[in-house]
Formats: C-alpha cells, sequence, structure tokens
C-alpha cells in the first residue's frame, strides 16, 4: 500500500476541502435522519476494529444520495466513539476521510450537488449493460477498477453490487471479481424505508415520520482461493437480502401490511 498523503487524499482531494463538505453536507442533511425522519441503526459492533483500509461495504440501493448520506453520518458517528446513533452530531467535526463511495458515472455528472459529492468521496464508474436509460453491451474501464482499488488501498469504500436502485435486481459479477482479486475484508449494510421516505435522488422528503433503516452486518466469511466469483456473489446477494426468496418475504409482509390497513 502506498503511503498516505497527509494533505489529500487518493485522488487529490484536499483534506481540509474534504472536511468542510462533509460538515456541511452533514449539517444539511442532519434533520432528514434525526429529524422529519428517524435513522434507526443497528449492527455498528461490526466496525470495530476494522483495519483502516481494504474494507469494502457492500449494500442495497434505494436512493442516488440519501443511501450514503446516511452512512456518512454513521461512519463519522463511529469513528467518534458513537454507535447505532447520530444523536449527537458533534461527530462531524471529526469526520473519517478516507472513505469512498462507488458511483455511476452519469449520475454523478449532473448538477453542483453531485460534483459536491464527488470531491467527498465519489469514485465513478460506467456501466457496462446500461447508460442514459438504454440498455448498452460495452467493455469494463480498467482505469475505473483501478480506481476502485487505489480507494480500498487508502480507505473504505462502499458499492452498490445491483448497480441500480431498483429492488431485487441482479448483482453484477464484477464486484466479485474485484472481492476475489484485492481480498478486502466485506461487510454487508441492509437499508430498508429511504425510497419510502424520500424521492429517487434522495434530496426530496417524501414523507414524514418514517424510520429508514441500516443495518451493519458481520464480514462475510470468505475463500478467496477456492470459491468462484460467482459463489461470492451469492453470499453478497444473500447478505442484503436481496435474492428470490427475499422478494417472495417481502411481497408477503407487503400485502400484510396492506390487508391489517384496510381493516
Amino acid at each position: 500500500m502506498a503511503k498516505k498523503n497527509i494533505f489529500t487524499d487518493s485522488f487529490g482531494n484536499i483534506y481540509v476541502l474534504k472536511r468542510f463538505i462533509i460538515f456541511i453536507l452533514g449539517l444539511v442533511s442532519y434533520r432528514r435522519f434525526n429529524g422529519f425522519n428517524k435513522l434507526k441503526i443497528t449492527g455498528t459492533e461490526n466496525l470495530t476494529d476494522l483495519p483502516d483500509s481494504n474494507v469494502l461495504f457492500v449494500s442495497n440501493h434505494q436512493t442516488y444520495f440519501a443511501d450514503v448520506a446516511a452512512m456518512y453520518h454513521t461512519f463519522c458517528a463511529v469513528n467518534n466513539g458513537f454507535h447505532n446513533t447520530i444523536k449527537n452530531p458533534v461527530y462531524l467535526l471529526n469526520p473519517k476521510v478516507d472513505f469512498y463511495y462507488v458511483a455511476a458515472e452519469e449520475t454523478m455528472n449532473k448538477g453542483v450537488l453531485a460534483r459536491i459529492f464527488k470531491i467527498a468521496g465519489a469514485v465513478t464508474v460506467k456501466r457496462t449493460w446500461r447508460a442514459e436509460g438504454k440498455n448498452v453491451n460495452r467493455m469494463v474501464d480498467m482505469s475505473e477498477i483501478e480506481n476502485i482499488m487505489t480507494a480500498l488501498d487508502n480507505g473504505w469504500v462502499v458499492t452498490f453490487p445491483q448497480g441500480t436502485t431498483s429492488a431485487f435486481a441482479q448483482g453484477r459479477k464484477g464486484t466479485a471479481k474485484l472481492i476475489k482479486n484485492q481480498r478486502p475484508t466485506v461487510i454487508p449494510i441492509k437499508i430498508n424505508g429511504f425510497r419510502r421516505a424520500f424521492d429517487k435522488k434522495g434530496l426530496k422528503i417524501k414523507v414524514t415520520g418514517v424510520k429508514p433503516t441500516l443495518e451493519f452486518k458481520p464480514a462475510l466469511d470468505i475463500d478467496y482461493d477456492n470459491e468462484s466469483a460467482n459463489e461470492i456473489l451469492d453470499k453478497i446477494m444473500h447478505a442484503i437480502e436481496q435474492t428470490p426468496e427475499h422478494n417472495i418475504l417481502h411481497d408477503y409482509d407487503t400485502k400484510l401490511k396492506e390487508s391489517k390497513s384496510q381493516q
């Protein structure tokens, strides 16, 4: 692993500016998670004693920005000794700056806020199967994979293996291949309620009084030498509860709630 620069992150972003941006974004978004809606966080004990680098978080995805913002809050809180809570935003004064997340390039090239998020830690990639609302079939850009590996070499990275906010979409094997090659510590994250509370971008509040959930699960037990990429991907999808059997359970719970509300 290359020696860290004390003034800039892996991609040349100045830490002072990055800290300021995370602080401002944290203040602006705070009431979304601890005011209008109450974010419920569990499992942060699984974040203690993790190494400072080569940690990959794999998560399902419901909005473009709210999911990531909630994770920023949680990581900053844990970085300052607060577990399963973001009630005391003093943690924003000492944010976790070596934190990155993988985002679709077309999403992160639109608007000022997207550019700000890039400075805060976005590592952009071009989808190989879809672009601008159309199906495509293009080769993986290896420079983008190298960027993700650079981020892992210097910190924590969040990726969304489905590559979309659509529930129960298939996982992409690229994530599993990266894991097999890079051998990071892999922490699954299961989120819920963000789609109901926020619009698709995660910028506007649709409903108040919702309790979005953010669950950090134990690190996956992966045999890097003997497990195939498909087997690793299956483990990921089960852990983030995006497999067909979870879809059946989700549909059943939804119908049960609707039935009770009509009684």
